[in-house]
């Protein structure tokens, strides 16, 4: 056992993952941001998190020395509400203090890895497709074809596949725009970066990567099949542009030094992603799945385990379970080889409210570490 996260990268890790096993427990964060200061200072050089890649890149202009308050960025920088967690705004206030004075190589960079995507909504593409056409500066109807931004973010756009914008006319016209856009974006790669800059082309691509996401997933929304296998299907589609955004992330950072990627458990292990929704049960590969099988030793996997919770509502692990074995191993919280926990079986006293997703053995057995929470800071919820 040990708080060093130092001893458990290996000189292979260039993309490590640090896991969350529910997004309503703050003392992740908090461990995260100790064990980030720790990595940059053997070598890290950027950190992604689960929040929108586009809205993300004006943290990074913050982090880096650009004009903004700290309250403007927490607003506008994040998607899913994570702009209103404490240990996301410590987190950028202490990335902007220590890039202060560094040269740009060696400045810390955030990014986010996710779109702007919420369960039963997604926005709708206009936005993306418009930045990366007038950065072409093409003479093309974006918002003609778009309609509404209301229509396609809607909860009833994702709910009900007869009412979503995503397989008609005027999204396959948006789809094919997009398409020729992006060709269009490395032909002409060249002469735009002439005119602009290397970072101006990589921020277009980035708002046109997005806008290609949510037509992608706006069209598994429209798919006029069964929920269960429609919301698989919209499962696996965010998780593919999680995992391209990843890659892409790398292939920008792989000069400056390895990456952090900090999300929940089920984005991020090497194993199928399961996750039970109402009465469906979706099983899908997930972004660290994904990267895993093409990255290989340069992927590295830790997970976090929560012990009890009150805020939560979480009890003690029973006797027998993984949590329950770390809970007696562990005082406060710690880092330990998932290989050595031994046997033992899956807590069964988790709610689909809480948000937590116990471990298992299948998943043990394809992850290098596990962090491991004994007990939870959340606040109970008034009344």
């Amino acid at each position: 056992m040990s708080q060093r996260i130092s001893d458990f990268v290996p000189s292979s890790c260039e993309l490590l993952a640090l896991g969350e096993p529910t997004h309503r427990e703050p003392g992740f964060a908090s461990i995260r941001n100790e064990l980030f200061a720790e990595l940059v200072a053997s070598g890290f050089r950027s950190i992604a998190l689960e929040t929108d890649r586009v809205a993300a890149l004006a943290v990074d202009e913050f982090v880096r020395g650009g004009h903004g308050t700290l309250d403007e960025v927490m607003r506008t920088g994040f998607s899913h509400e994570f702009g209103e967690l404490t240990g996301n705004r410590e987190l950028v206030a202490w990335l902007r203090d220590h890039n202060a004075g560094r040269a740009a190589e060696d400045q810390v960079g955030f990014h986010g890895f996710d779109a702007a995507m919420e369960t039963m909504s997604a926005p709708s593409p206009r936005t993306y497709l418009e930045f990366a056409r007038d950065y072409l500066e093409l003479d093309v109807d974006i918002a003609g074809p778009a309609g509404s931004d209301e229509r396609w973010s809607r909860t009833e756009a994702v709910l009900d596949a007869k009412v979503s914008p995503g397989a008609g006319p005027d999204a396959e016209r948006l789809r094919v725009l997009a398409d020729d856009m992006l060709t269009l974006l490395y032909t002409r790669a060249p002469e735009r970066i002439a005119a602009t800059s290397l970072a101006e082309w990589h921020r277009a691509t980035i708002h046109l990567t997005a806008g290609i996401g949510l037509l992608r997933y706006h069209r598994q929304a429209a798919a006029p099949t069964e929920d269960g296998v429609r919301w698989n299907s919209l499962a696996a589609a965010r998780d593919a542009l999680m995992a391209q955004n990843l890659l892409d992330i790398r292939a920008g950072e792989a000069r400056r030094g390895p990456t952090l990627v900090y999300s929940h458990n089920l984005h991020l292990r090497r194993n199928t992603s399961v996750m039970q929704m109402g009465p469906m049960e979706l099983v899908w590969a997930g972004a660290g799945a994904i990267v895993g099988s093409l990255l290989g030793q340069r992927y590295g996997v830790i997970l976090g385990s929560l012990g009890r919770s009150d805020g939560l509502e979480l009890a003690e692990p029973e006797p027998g379970t993984f949590e329950h074995t770390l809970q007696h191993r562990i005082g406060t919280w710690g880092l330990a080889p998932a290989a050595e926990l031994g046997p033992g079986h899956t807590r069964t006293d988790a709610t689909q409210e809480q948000g937590y997703f116990p471990l298992d053995a299948d998943t043990l057995a394809v992850t290098d570490t596990i962090l491991h929470l004994n007990a939870g800071r959340a606040q109970a919820p008034v009344g």
